[in-house]
């Protein structure tokens, strides 16, 4: 748990309306070193709310500040010091993880001997680097991801979000992603993430926050939220599941009653 109260993001009275609302007046903070989760139903406004913070979508109203920046008033200021993984990124298929990471790096304009150590170091770290000359093209979905991830981590940036980022890993490769991530969280760098996989978020994060209807309707630690949902001992689907409400199909992908999935 981290020992500063520092905040790496923090997002007030966030509203985004489609047909209806998304999100509504939803507010919280990621602490400076700190893994949070944030959990919800398909429909809650996890997806959208991220993006709102990454700035690849306007909000109607509310604020957000990424590392003490307005996100909204300085969005390239703010964008400089953090990561956006969507569940399903882009990679470009004609470069290798090399030069996907050189492409990055110039994007950021990193001195190029710094650019190749980050690089070698985060192929190293992601099990990439017996494939770091092969086109991207040829790769699993999983593997894309991670040239993915590497790719975000590239300019060190102080705050991540990850939308659904263990999705299409084998699990050999979902344990090198998560040792990466709690391995930064020890660093400082702080982490928001979405995710399905309760198991996940139940052993990685340290504050978790769960959202319904695009409000904020429980958050804390996993103890705090056993002792809100009476749950003393209970995994954290039991906890999920008493909180939102719902059965196992909301524990996972309906993409037509998904409101995220109408602005992908």
């Amino acid at each position: 748990m981290p020992s500063s109260s520092t905040a790496s993001l923090e997002i007030l009275n966030l509203h985004k309306r489609f047909s209806e609302p998304a999100v509504n007046g939803l507010s919280l903070k990621v602490r400076e070193g700190e893994f949070y989760a944030l959990l919800g139903p398909n429909g809650a406004g996890k997806t959208t709310t991220l993006r709102m913070v990454a700035g690849l979508l306007q909000a109607d109203a509310g604020s957000v500040r990424i590392c003490g920046i307005d996100a909204f008033a300085d969005p390239i200021a703010a964008k400089q010091v953090l990561a956006w993984v969507p569940d399903d990124p882009m990679v470009y298929d004609k470069l290798t993880p090399v030069e996907y990471l050189e492409f990055v790096a110039g994007l950021w304009n990193m001195p190029p001997d710094l650019a190749r150590f980050r690089a070698d170091s985060l192929l190293d770290s992601f099990g990439l680097a017996p494939h770091s000359n092969e086109r991207c093209g040829g790769f699993s979905k999983g593997m894309r991801q991670k040239v993915a991830l590497a790719g975000a981590l590239i300019h060190e940036p102080r705050l991540i979000i990850l939308d659904e980022p263990l999705t299409g890993l084998d699990a050999g490769s979902a344990r090198q992603v998560k040792t990466v991530l709690t391995g930064l969280v020890a660093e400082g760098v702080s982490i928001i993430m979405t995710t399905h996989i309760l198991e996940v978020a139940e052993r990685m994060a340290d504050r978790i926050g769960i959202i319904a209807r695009g409000q904020l309707v429980a958050e804390g630690t996993l103890e705090e939220l056993r002792t809100r949902a009476s749950a003393d001992g209970h995994s954290l689907e039991d906890i999920f599941l008493e909180i939102v409400g719902g059965g196992e199909g909301d524990l996972h992908e309906r993409a037509a009653d998904d409101l995220d999935e109408k602005v992908a």
